[in-house]
């Protein structure tokens, strides 16, 4: 669990991170340097989750790599399935990480939304959806295993 007290905010009580897979964590379906590291030592905190349409079919490569199962999502309504997903975590406890338009949803529902404007860009929708935008994935994970950097960033 990561506990964060944000001036301006209150409380928050993280224990799910939800993730979008590529653009996010994988550009091309290949992970991004620095990833897979620094999920290893986020599963000490948080309860990872993977959503993906696996654009590039290579997502069953990057399960194996992190030990991971990544939830595929349905052809249609990615955005709505999405953010059910964290609906159904409870939304109170989940920072979701996305970059595209349909991840708009799960960031906007989830207590914290980080945009990811990394080398596939950032979806418009995705970014205003967002509280928090991160220069990479390395950059939301480390948002995220040192905490006071996300304070900083979130307080009013």
């Amino acid at each position: 669990m990561i506990e964060l007290s944000i001036p301006g905010k209150g409380d928050l009580f993280l224990e799910h991170v939800v993730f979008d897979v590529n653009g996010t964590l994988a550009v091309d379906g290949v992970l991004c340097e620095g990833v897979e590291e620094r999920l290893a030592e986020l599963a000490n905190l948080l309860k990872i989750h993977m959503l993906t349409a696996d654009t590039h079919g290579g997502q069953a490569a990057i399960d194996a790599q992190l030990g991971i199962t990544a939830v595929r999502m349905r052809q249609g309504n990615e955005r709505e399935q999405k953010a059910t997903y964290v609906e159904r975590l409870g939304v109170d406890r989940v920072v979701a990480v996305g970059n595209g338009g349909n991840d708009a949803g799960m960031l906007q529902t989830a207590a914290v939304g980080i945009a990811v404007l990394g080398q596939e860009g950032l979806n418009v929708e995705a970014l205003q959806a967002a509280g928090v935008v991160a220069g990479s994935s390395v950059d939301a994970l480390d948002l995220l295993l040192k905490p006071k950097r996300l304070i900083a960033s979130l307080r009013r």
